[in-house]
């Protein structure tokens, strides 16, 4: 029964690395603002996870993946050598319009303006779709607080929208 029992969590870790590579790729992105970079720290993420971790609930894996993750992150500013620019908006997507890439602009600048936390509040929650639950684990506050901290970094986006007309 053992044998089953561990494959059935390979399985299930299977399915939750496939579903948020991608998320966790734009985590790092948003920290290192450096794909190459990104992608390395991305890699050696889930490579701990798959180290060190047994699956015991999904929530619990997000929330290891979004440690390592920022961990590996903070480490990576840590290092001596000298991190690229951040890349311009027309290097880091491929806008389809004149339109959406002044939207886009235009969100980077706004996000820019605001605190780091608030960013990646907004990232987690509403990019990368993390359940309220993990993201008041991973900041150690409750659920209330961060739903306040969540609806206080969305009016201060649209209020620096809507300073420019973009609402």
């Amino acid at each position: 029964m053992s044998k089953d029992h561990s494959r059935c969590h390979s399985h299930r870790d299977g399915i939750l690395i496939k579903k948020q590579y991608d998320k966790i790729y734009r985590y790092c992105y948003f920290k290192l603002h450096n794909r190459e970079l990104a992608e390395d720290i991305t890699q050696e993420t889930f490579l701990k996870y798959l180290e060190r971790y047994r699956f015991s609930s999904s929530e619990t894996a997000l929330k290891y993946l979004y440690t390592i993750a920022g961990h590996l992150c903070i480490d990576q500013y840590r290092r001596p050598a000298v991190l690229p620019l951040e890349e311009t908006a027309e290097q880091s997507s491929a806008p389809s319009g004149e339109d959406s890439l002044l939207t886009a602009i235009a969100v980077r600048r706004a996000l820019g303006e605001m605190t780091s936390e608030e960013q990646e509040l907004l990232l987690l929650r509403y990019v990368n779709e993390v359940p309220v639950g993990v993201i008041a684990k991973l900041f150690g506050i409750s659920r209330f607080t961060l739903r306040r901290k969540l609806l206080a970094a969305s009016e201060t986006l649209k209020n620096k929208l809507g300073e420019e007309d973009f609402l």
